[in-house]
């Protein structure tokens, strides 16, 4: 692979109770991964809506991770599942958009595997630096009286 300076925006959803708690041993323990991950730490990874995701790509971040407790084990009881198919969902409206539903990664990462964390991001900033740059969104103008009059991507 052809090192071209591409160094990938990745935006990561981490609950509060496992997977930001598993990063945060990540960090403690001195487990190394790439500083390409900006964290948005939230109760419930159920808490993320399809909204934030694709804001997320749609505003320059390279991928997306959602991290959180596993399957049976969130403290807001189905959170998880919730989560669980609104990621599916989004993947599936990337692929049908033209997006790649590749930049878009769910893990269930409990606090003690910062471990696990630290390959789940080096793995996932590797997938991405493979990918390259995402394509930016190219949005339908605004208009009115058959006149653009911006673009939602110029806001």
């Amino acid at each position: 692979m052809e090192d071209n300076g591409f160094e990938p925006r990745i935006l990561a959803f981490l609950c509060n109770w496992c997977s930001y708690a598993g990063a945060d041993l990540a960090g403690v323990s001195r487990l190394q991964y790439p500083p390409n991950i900006r964290v948005i730490r939230v109760m419930c990874s159920g808490s993320v809506s399809p909204h934030h995701l694709l804001h997320a790509l749609q505003q320059g971040a390279d991928g997306v991770l959602v991290a959180g407790c596993h399957i049976g084990d969130c403290h807001y009881l189905k959170g998880n599942y919730m989560t669980l198919k609104r990621v599916t969902f989004v993947e599936g409206l990337l692929g049908f958009a033209g997006g790649d539903p590749e930049r878009l990664r769910l893990e269930w990462i409990s606090a003690a595997e910062g471990p696990k964390f630290a390959e789940v991001v080096n793995d996932f900033t590797d997938r991405i630096r493979s990918l390259g740059p995402a394509p930016s969104f190219e949005a339908v103008p605004l208009v009115r009286a058959g006149v653009a009059i911006e673009t939602v991507a110029a806001r």
